[in-house]
């Protein structure tokens, strides 16, 4: 088989991957539903793999689909990469990018920055995933990873752009300090109810507490009353006067601001985790990559530090 008939209907097949249905792929590619089925027939039996699971409500990929849609989404990138790697540098951002932003952070803090982006772009068309995990945006096909945290050392395929780092703070609704006192000493948490963050296998993550020295940090696992597995979630059991947490600036700033958390111990206050951008170093070339990344760059830094 030659190899352009081995690309063919793999726009249709992504397309309809990414809609979520045929008539919203056929809507997109300006054909009909009918036609959009037949070449994704066409393509199954090629393949002799079933791609999709279709029922009358959802239609969604299968383990082999879904391993065929990576390889596609790559093929693709490619394509584009080389095509528009031809372009001037100022060229407008245009098409499909793919970005991976972690769960809290991305909702609060990146995803406005960008929106506002995309705004002003019309040709450009976001592909925003939330995920805590690591990904490998080479083998996943995402264009730029927002991540809070990060190996120490990064893999050769990738870039990334460091920040700055989070700040954490211990803080309490007003609230629950009228009833149980405001600590002095580290010490004194001990008396108190502290709210905690706990992953689903049952790890609870220590609280950074700055040392007497620049720089020095030390990390305990302090007795919680509440464990809770997501920042939001522990911002909101704060806000309701259960306890006093460890939590990043960037996600109590508001509240902080208008008075409805207050901070205590902030001699004790230290650096948290640091903020960075991350691609594969084969996409930073494109015009959508670069720009985005400089506006999420302009967009975030201030948040660190």
């Amino acid at each position: 088989m030659f190899a352009s008939e081995r690309l063919k209907g793999i726009d249709v097949f992504v397309c309809v991957a990414d809609s979520g249905s045929f008539r919203a792929a056929a809507e997109r590619l300006n054909l009909t539903a009918s036609a959009i089925s037949k070449g994704i027939a066409r393509l199954e039996g090629r393949l002799g793999v079933r791609l999709f699971q279709r029922t009358t409500r959802r239609l969604a990929l299968t383990d082999g689909g879904a391993a065929f849609y990576r390889t596609c989404i790559g093929v693709l990138a490619e394509l584009e990469e080389a095509e528009l790697a031809m372009q001037a540098d100022n060229a407008e951002p245009q098409g499909r990018i793919r970005i991976d932003l972690p769960a809290a952070f991305g909702r609060l803090q990146a995803l406005p920055v960008i929106l506002q982006f995309v705004q002003k772009h019309a040709l450009l068309l976001p592909h925003i995933s939330f995920s805590d995990r690591f990904i490998d945006p080479v083998e996943e096909g995402v264009d730029i990873v927002v991540r809070v945290g990060g190996p120490d050392i990064w893999p050769a395929a990738l870039e990334h752009r460091f920040l700055g780092r989070e700040r954490h703070v211990f803080c309490a609704a007003p609230a629950y300090l009228s009833i149980h006192g405001t600590p002095v000493t580290d010490r004194d948490l001990e008396h108190h109810q502290c709210v905690a963050y706990g992953r689903a296998d049952g790890t609870v993550s220590p609280w950074n507490f700055a040392g007497s020295r620049p720089g020095e940090i030390e990390r305990r696992v302090m007795p919680a009353r509440y464990i809770v597995g997501d920042g939001e979630g522990q911002v909101m059991t704060v806000l309701a006067g259960c306890g006093i947490a460890q939590l990043p600036t960037w996600l109590i700033k508001q509240h902080l601001a208008d008075g409805s958390l207050v901070q205590v111990l902030p001699h004790l206050a230290s650096e948290g985790l640091a903020i960075n951008l991350v691609w594969p170093k084969s996409r930073k070339a494109l015009p959508k990559v670069s720009a985005l990344l400089d506006a999420l760059t302009v967009g975030l830094m201030p948040l660190a530090d």
